[in-house]
């Protein structure tokens, strides 16, 4: 990344904070966005192909911006039940999750609710 490049994402920042504050109109902090979204792919772009031109003569840096790119960097802790039960294979982790997102989710009747 160069100077420029970085300044314009300091800007978009200063335009998040300013739109979240009312001072900056939304609008205005749609276009911040979409033109650093813009440049931010306009230097990207050549990177990549530089990379995947260059896949087999350097593996290792290609590899490395793969790796860069994934989503989860290490595998999910243990979990633990209500009742205190230490949960470590992956259907009871996905079980627990499943639960407690059902539970946060779920819509309360009108008349259920506290008057």
């Amino acid at each position: 990344m160069n100077k420029q490049l970085l300044d314009k994402l300091q800007d978009k920042k200063e335009a998040y904070r300013g739109w979240k504050e009312g001072k900056i109109a939304w609008e205005e902090y749609r276009e911040i966005v979409r033109a650093v979204r813009d440049q931010v792919r306009k230097v990207k772009a050549p990177i990549e192909l530089n990379l995947a031109r260059d896949v087999k003569g350097n593996e290792k840096s290609f590899y490395r911006y793969v790796r860069d790119k994934r989503k989860t960097r290490k595998n999910m802790d243990c979990h633990w039940r209500e009742m205190g039960d230490l949960v470590t294979q992956d259907t009871e982790k996905a079980e627990v999750l499943n639960g407690f997102f059902a539970s946060v989710f779920t819509r309360i009747a009108p008349a259920t609710l506290p008057k």
